[in-house]
């Protein structure tokens, strides 16, 4: 089995081994993975954080030992907390840091990918935070632009959005909208919500296909052209813009 990391800030996890295919998801600065296939300049791999699986370049990852990925991934995680941010190598070459990096082995201003010493002096996150804190979180990403794929302020998609809102906070969730369905407990009635839990919505073939992170009094915030509030009710979002139903709701879920 190989092993890679990102050592860059932002890279596309897509479908299928081409450019032009469909971009399912982004790997962040720090993240780790297995390389279940590797091919002349496309790897397939799936990431220890979700266990999602891609194509990524092989030229925009590093090749990692078993015994490196075990020890990351064994080790006490630490993620970058400031909104964009950025790392220097021991040559002074600059590497942005987007939030919700992972900061290998960091201590003291320091972290470490293979042999390269970084110096990050940014905000870090490190322990679970109370459950009120996802608010303060998902407000950190008000009115990023909706991008398929997408899990940075520069363009989020509604799952990336709510799983990483739940990273910050030091909460695992899957990555896609469905994925997450499968997580929790049920909730009966929006009137049992608190703020922090998850609703979700289906399609007209009753597939899940939108999460959004509940918030007080009927409102929701979540991904849809961009980050945004809008009011929900026991059909669904209430879209305050077009004054009508955007959404219809599915299902509540407390994760935590």
């Amino acid at each position: 089995m190989l092993y890679g990391i990102c050592n860059l800030s932002i890279i596309p996890l897509r479908i299928e081994p081409d450019d032009t295919t469909e971009m399912v998801s982004q790997i962040l600065f720090g993240e780790y993975f297995k390389v279940l296939e590797k091919r002349k300049n496309w790897s397939k791999i799936r990431l220890a954080f979700d266990n999602y699986e891609g194509w990524i370049d092989n030229k925009q990852y590093e090749e990692i030992n078993e015994e490196l990925y075990f020890e990351i991934n064994t080790s006490k995680k630490v993620i970058s907390g400031e909104v964009i941010d950025f790392a220097t190598d021991e040559r002074h070459n600059f590497f942005t840091i987007p939030i919700g990096s992972n900061l290998p082995f960091y201590n003291n201003g320091k972290l470490k990918i293979n042999k390269t010493l970084f110096n990050y002096e940014g905000l870090t996150i490190s322990n679970n935070l109370p459950k009120e804190q996802l608010i303060e979180m998902a407000y950190k990403f008000i009115n990023t632009p909706y991008l398929w794929g997408g899990k940075t302020p520069f363009g989020i998609d509604c799952s990336g959005f709510t799983q990483l809102v739940y990273k910050l906070c030091g909460y695992n969730l899957l990555r896609d909208a469905s994925q997450q369905a499968t997580q929790g407990d049920v909730l009966s009635f929006i009137e049992e919500s608190e703020p922090g839990d998850l609703a979700f919505f289906d399609n007209s073939e009753g597939e899940i296909t939108h999460v959004g992170i509940i918030l007080k009094d009927n409102h929701i915030i979540h991904a849809h052209g961009k980050v945004r509030i809008d009011r929900l009710d026991h059909s669904g979002i209430f879209n305050i813009d077009s004054q009508r139903h955007s959404h219809k709701l599915r299902v509540i879920k407390k994760i935590i």
